[in-house]
């Protein structure tokens, strides 16, 4: 159906190469030409101020998850003027007992321009979004969205 791309570049730029020295600074780049600068977690001695792998994995789901959301809706009648998401991933021991990002909670808020659903389309529209939304069709992850905190 379609393909997409993602280019990952790392050079050791004259830096030591042993186990806790060399630079987890790495490029994504895209076909549209968008860079992002990545890095290993801080917990695996990368830089804090750049974007890391489960960082983006955790903000690949919340983004695909919206995207559905907002089609669902707008398909719907809904006018929906904000939609932010604080999403969570939690890295633990599956039952391979290897570390994974096992569950993700979405907490998304939206500021309705109109009439919001009632409680049970609002849930309706959450459970579609996850049902077709591409990431969360491409992972094992639990995907889970509870109410903002």
């Amino acid at each position: 159906m379609s393909e997409h791309r993602a280019t990952v570049h790392w050079n050791r730029q004259d830096k030591s190469f042993t186990p806790k020295e060399y630079s987890r600074e790495h490029l994504w780049t895209f076909e549209g030409g968008s860079e992002v600068r990545a890095s290993a977690a801080p917990k695996y001695l990368g830089d804090p101020a750049l974007v890391d792998p489960e960082e983006a994995f955790v903000a690949a789901i919340s983004s695909c998850h919206m995207l559905t959301f907002l089609s669902l809706a707008a398909r719907d009648g809904f006018v929906i003027d904000d939609y932010e998401d604080g999403a969570v991933g939690f890295m633990e021991r599956n039952a391979e007992k290897r570390i994974a990002i096992t569950r993700v909670v979405l907490s998304p808020k939206i500021t309705w321009g109109g009439e919001p659903p009632s409680q049970e389309k609002l849930d309706e529209l959450h459970e579609n979004a996850h049902k077709h939304c591409f990431i969360a069709n491409s992972v094992t992850t639990k995907i889970s969205v509870e109410e903002p905190s």
